[in-house]
């Protein structure tokens, strides 16, 4: 069996029809995705639809674009300029899609791998993180979703701290798994940055580049960050290279590190 981890999708489905052509893809071969499956690009909806017709094949973790479309469905927020989510929300099926995305982990582990949307905090061991994750999972799928998620927008706390309890830490667990980017050495988050890596403020890393970093040495395959293209490092691949904004759309093969890439979206379709 083989797998292959796909970057930021964000409801580009033409790339990602031709890239599944492309993969020399098997029965048995199962397809993971970095999370940000919907919204900005033109087909939100049949992208979604594509990927839960996988079943047990698909692995998908929540991004930041997913959790939004949650939001926006339970009226916790509203739809932005350049959202593509409307289709979703008018769709006859609409319910089993969105109680299908609550039902996406916010980090995934499997042969010795973890698959999560942007990061992890320089404080969290990958065990600690996936116990976290599974914190907030249980959030999300719980009867008080709704609740929650009224409250899940915010960029504070900035940082993590173990005695962080109910909101407060259930926000910034979210915040570091599926925003961040860069943070201080001592784990202090900075969202409002979103360029390469040469523009990075001073004082600030990128998440993975943090002295003594407790994930460090643990294979993290991740997305969220389109300005940093295809990123490959001993422990940690970012996968996010900008389908949605002219880059490619690209997947690697677990098992050797095979990169395969297709053309993304044009410029001129984009929203």
């Amino acid at each position: 069996m083989s797998v292959y981890v796909i970057g930021d999708l964000q409801g580009c489905l033409e790339p990602l029809d031709r890239l599944l052509s492309t993969l020399p893809l098997r029965k048995q071969d199962e397809l993971w995705f970095v999370g940000d499956v919907v919204n900005r690009g033109p087909h939100s909806l049949e992208s979604l639809r594509l990927i839960k017709s996988w079943g047990d094949r698909a692995t998908v973790v929540l991004g930041n674009h997913d959790l939004h479309l949650l939001c926006v469905a339970e009226g916790a927020t509203h739809l932005r300029p350049g959202d593509t989510l409307n289709t979703i929300l008018e769709a006859p099926d609409r319910e089993e899609l969105l109680r299908w995305i609550r039902c996406r982990p916010l980090l995934h582990r499997n042969q010795g791998v973890t698959l999560i949307h942007a990061g992890l905090l320089p404080q969290w061991t990958v065990e600690q993180a996936a116990s976290l994750a599974r914190e907030v999972e249980g959030v999300l799928q719980g009867a008080q979703y709704g609740d929650f998620l009224k409250v899940m927008y915010g960029n504070t706390p900035t940082g993590w701290h173990d005695a962080l309890a109910g909101v407060e830490r259930w926000r910034t667990i979210i915040n570091g798994m599926t925003r961040l980017r860069i943070c201080s050495c001592e784990g202090v988050m900075e969202f409002g940055y979103k360029g390469p890596l040469k523009g990075i403020p001073a004082g600030f890393l990128p998440w993975f580049a943090v002295p003594q970093r407790r994930s460090a040495g643990q294979r993290l395959l991740c997305g969220h960050w389109s300005a940093l293209g295809l990123h490959c490092s001993v422990d940690v691949q970012g996968l996010d290279t900008g389908c949605l904004w002219g880059g490619p759309l690209t997947a690697i093969r677990l098992e050797d590190g095979v990169i395969f890439q297709v053309a993304g979206m044009p410029v001129q379709r984009l929203h």
